[in-house]
């Protein structure tokens, strides 16, 4: 079971500090490449640049909640809010199950 986790490519964690603009301020952020991968992704399928959503999400959260206390660690969670819903499309919300598409 571990060769699936250990074997994977060492870029997929290596991290990167990404500089962009969110809310008109200049700021870094340093997060796994495969995290940049999926919100470089799920930016797309929102039909924005990844610094957009970013500055979206980040808008979004501090009306709902306040400032988070960790938005790397907010970025990281919504990578994972977005593969589980992604699955779940697939899948079928309910059962987790694969669901038949062909029939």
């Amino acid at each position: 079971m571990c060769q699936i986790y250990a074997g994977q490519d060492p870029r997929r964690y290596a991290a990167t500090t990404r500089r962009m603009r969110i809310n008109r301020q200049s700021t870094s952020i340093r997060l796994e490449n495969l995290f940049w991968d999926i919100l470089d992704e799920l930016a797309e399928s929102e039909g924005l640049s990844t610094a957009a959503f970013v500055s979206k999400l980040q808008d979004e959260v501090v009306q709902l909640h306040g400032e988070p206390v960790n938005f790397s660690s907010l970025l990281r969670c919504t990578c994972l809010v977005y593969l589980d819903r992604k699955q779940s499309v697939v899948r079928g919300p309910a059962s987790r199950e694969p669901v038949d598409i062909t029939a």
